[in-house]
């Protein structure tokens, strides 16, 4: 990669007025040519200024160490303690240290050398309209806002948009900074951490009743038809597919999967609408049973199996699913982007289960959203964002090999992994226009702050998704056991039918 390039001097007052007098603009101007090059498919969201922000690679773990060790060292010999005592009170000082060190880094730190564009450098009138007058005096021409500032003043009615949310946060860095602020510290010691310890079975179903049964309305309004709340499959790269199409995609691949068969026991843990339940019964002949802490959810899903000819056959329950009952055994469970919300404190639990649930010789379908391990600033702000306003409970979103790690400990051989961030995107964005279409709905029914606030939650979610700050994965697995006929799961290497030579 080449280094930035330099930052252009100030717009003057004649193009501050010409930007301030329209949107924001839609193409993308000569310092991203660079950067916007094209896509070979028409149904991705390109990016238009991916700019890279500091983080994992900025950040010292040395200096992170000798912090946690040499700060109980200046207090032993302040206070003259005993060894043993400087070991207890270096391990209770630790996290605070750890996060104390964050938050300071996020603030200094400067963004990484090596980028494939510079920012436009415009003023932050160009992008949004500060109502509030105090927040104004803060928050003008030059002066970034902190991307947690933005949104919170945002959904209060302080700030107003300039134009379309999605091409506004592609360029986020040239008006937002992303440092970890007194606010988010509040909500992660105060909130999230807590909720990460507890996860007891009455705040997951507060959570999930007060998340999941705002109304079905509200949900369609970008789900679609379908209704389904997880990422779709992309098919055909040379057209834009429907979301409905690539639902189709996903629920089509998951089936195909697991290899589903007619009379087959299939159990989707945490099923939302319980539309794969239906798909699998209608179209493979499967005894599905898909279970829901969501009652809106599990009237909806049920009426549609029956709508589909498939009520004896596939079914929802409404319960937690630490009480799924245990026998008979499934040959075939699936859990799509729910185990997040299990919780890491319980997520070894939780997998134990679905080993004992399942038949020996069965598959088990994990599709999960993760984090990267090499972060950056904007990761940690979204992710709070999203813990606070759109997943509470869902701490167990991690790295891929953390997941693959608690498989394995499970008694669990993990059999594929892929990861789909980019089809995630692409099945946002098509939420996100969704939404868009039916402003005016929600914002009837539900008030400016609900449609606003998923508004934010759609835009800046299609960028993270593509640019793997989050991503998804899908994973199959089964029992690891000596007897399990591993040869029914081959597949032919790729280019094998057209081989192109030999050694």
């Amino acid at each position: 990669m080449s280094p930035a390039a330099p930052a252009p001097a100030p717009a003057t007052a004649e193009k501050q007025q010409q930007q301030q007098q329209s949107p924001l603009l839609s193409q993308p101007l000569a310092w991203t040519h660079k950067a916007a090059r094209a896509f070979s498919s028409p149904t991705i969201y390109p990016p238009t200024l991916p700019f890279e922000c500091g983080g994992a690679r900025e950040f010292s773990s040395y200096i992170l160490y000798a912090l946690i060790a040499g700060v109980p060292y200046m207090l032993k010999r302040m206070f003259g303690f005993s060894l043993g005592t400087y070991f207890v009170v270096a391990a209770l000082l630790a996290l605070p240290i750890g996060g104390l060190s964050l938050v300071a880094h996020s603030w200094i730190v400067s963004a990484p050398t090596e980028q494939i564009c510079a920012l436009p450098n415009e003023p932050i009138e160009t992008y949004m309209t500060v109502l509030d007058k105090e927040l104004k005096a803060k928050y003008h021409g030059y002066n970034k806002i902190p991307m947690d500032e933005f949104f919170e003043r945002y959904f209060d009615g302080d700030i107003d948009l300039n134009g379309d949310a999605l091409k506004m946060f592609e360029r986020r860095y040239d008006w937002a900074i992303f440092p970890l602020t007194v606010r988010v510290a509040k909500f992660f010691v105060l909130q999230w951490i807590p909720e990460l310890l507890w996860h007891s079975k009455k705040q997951d179903e507060t959570q999930v009743r007060d998340h999941y049964d705002r109304g079905d309305d509200f949900y369609a309004a970008f789900l679609g038809e379908r209704m389904v709340y997880t990422s779709a499959l992309v098919g055909d790269l040379s057209r834009r597919e429907t979301l409905e199409e690539m639902q189709d995609n996903k629920m089509r691949d998951v089936c195909e999967r697991v290899g589903m068969r007619s009379g087959d026991r299939h159990l989707d843990i945490g099923c939302g609408w319980g539309t794969l339940v239906a798909y699998a019964a209608k179209n493979y002949g499967t005894d599905s049973v898909g279970v829901t802490l969501g009652r809106n959810q599990t009237a909806f899903g049920n009426a549609r199996a029956s709508e589909w000819g498939v009520g004896d056959s596939a079914r929802l329950l409404c319960m937690d699913y630490r009480d799924i009952p245990r026998r008979p055994r499934y040959h075939r469970i699936t859990c799509l982007e729910m185990a997040e919300h299990v919780g890491v404190r319980k997520f070894q639990e939780f997998l134990l289960q679905v080993r004992d649930m399942l038949e020996d010789d069965g598959l088990f379908y994990l599709q999960i959203a993760g984090l990267r391990g090499a972060w950056q600033y904007e990761d940690f702000s979204w992710g709070l964002f999203m813990a606070k306003y759109i997943f509470p409970g869902a701490d167990a979103s991690c790295p891929l090999n953390w997941v693959v790690g608690q498989l394995e400990t499970a008694g669990f051989e993990v059999r594929t992994t892929e990861t789909i961030g980019i089809h995630y995107s692409v099945t946002i964005g098509r939420w996100y226009e969704n939404w868009m279409r039916n402003k005016d709905v929600i914002i009837k029914s539900y008030g400016k702050r609900w449609f606003r606030i998923w508004e934010i939650f759609l835009a800046w979610s299609i960028i993270i998704a593509r640019q793997g700050s989050s991503t998804c994965y899908q994973i199959l697995a089964h029992k690891n056991r000596n007897a399990f006929d591993r040869s029914a799961l081959i597949r032919s290497p790729l280019g094998f039918e057209k081989p192109s030579g030999s050694a």
